[in-house]
């Protein structure tokens, strides 16, 4: 997604001047603590100590981006990068503010022409080392990094994850009091779905993600499953280790979905993708083949980010449609 240029040199001095200016700094002759600093933040097993807010944040990945907009961050934005659907219209007039980097990943070269104090990945994508994007890499010029809590390599990701990821940003960021208003908001989203759920029994879901060799799917350990748990859905991959993954149809016809959930983003529209599945004779006994039953998300509503408790909402409506919304 890359290419690689000779560094010209102006672009070559913009990492000793973000050594020079980036959030983190410390030790003795570091400049005073704003206020309510230093803040020290563990993320994916980095440890980070932050003596003010950032100044020159870029991001990459829409979710990660959605998450400081929604934070009110945008005169913090250097730059941002990578959409997988269109911006949330809430926030669309914030991130035209935002100058766009790359359409997909910047090169090292254009990220760094930004001169950022702070990058914030949503997929361990974002900070690929063999295009010199790595943490460590990012790190050595004085740039503080922070990845998406559900790309760190351990752990399965809940919605209780997604509060603890919004109360992070929002203090290093420096505006604790806007994530505690998120989370109160968002806690009381998904609280009115569980109620108007009630005991109901949950309803067995395959995600097609995308794949015609084999279906790449939803595994049990991104939010994607929790998001399926908590809007009265059962994923039939859920014992997938991992939060993305390939499975045989064969699988998929013995675990008998009863609703297909398409993820909806790139190239191929959902009414391609319903086609495949439909026309597909291998599946014409799938419970959700023989019945038409289809709900349909963005992927950006099912990654670690702010539409997750709206999307628990809309996936709920979809999976148990005589509960109303």
């Amino acid at each position: 997604m890359t290419r690689r240029h000779r560094l010209p040199l102006a672009a070559a001095l913009l990492p000793l001047l973000a050594a020079c200016t980036a959030a983190p700094a410390s030790g003795p002759d570091a400049a005073k603590p704003a206020p309510g600093f230093p803040y020290t933040v563990t993320n994916c097993g980095e440890t980070t100590t932050f003596r003010a807010p950032p100044k020159r944040a870029v991001t990459m990945n829409q979710h990660v981006t959605e998450i400081l907009l929604a934070l009110g961050l945008e005169k913090s934005l250097a730059g941002t990068a990578y959409l997988d659907d269109a911006i949330l219209p809430a926030y669309r007039k914030a991130y035209d503010s935002v100058p766009v980097l790359s359409k997909e990943y910047p090169s090292k070269e254009a990220l760094l022409a930004a001169n950022p104090d702070f990058v914030y990945g949503g997929y361990a994508s974002a900070f690929d080392a063999k295009d010199g994007r790595g943490r460590d890499d990012l790190a050595r010029t004085g740039i503080a990094t922070r990845l998406n809590a559900e790309s760190c390599p351990a752990g399965t990701p809940t919605v209780d994850d997604l509060y603890r990821e919004v109360t992070e940003v929002g203090r290093t960021f420096g505006v604790p009091e806007r994530a505690e208003k998120w989370n109160e908001e968002a806690r009381a989203t998904v609280a009115a779905t569980e109620k108007r759920l009630g005991g109901l029994d949950p309803v067995s879901v395959f995600v097609y993600d995308s794949g015609d060799k084999t279906a790449f799917t939803a595994g049990g350990k991104g939010i994607g499953n929790e998001l399926i748990a908590r809007a009265g859905g059962r994923n039939v991959f859920a014992d997938l280790p991992k939060a993305f993954g390939d499975a045989t149809w064969e699988q998929v016809v013995a675990r008998k979905p009863e609703v297909i959930v398409i993820y909806d983003y790139g190239s191929t529209s959902v009414e391609q993708k319903k086609k495949r599945l439909l026309d597909d004779p291998v599946l014409q006994d799938v419970p959700a083949v023989k019945n038409r039953r289809f709900a349909v998300l963005p992927l950006s509503d099912t990654v670690l980010g702010v539409r997750v408790p709206a999307a628990v909402d809309k996936l709920a409506a979809q999976l148990h449609p005589a509960t109303g919304r």
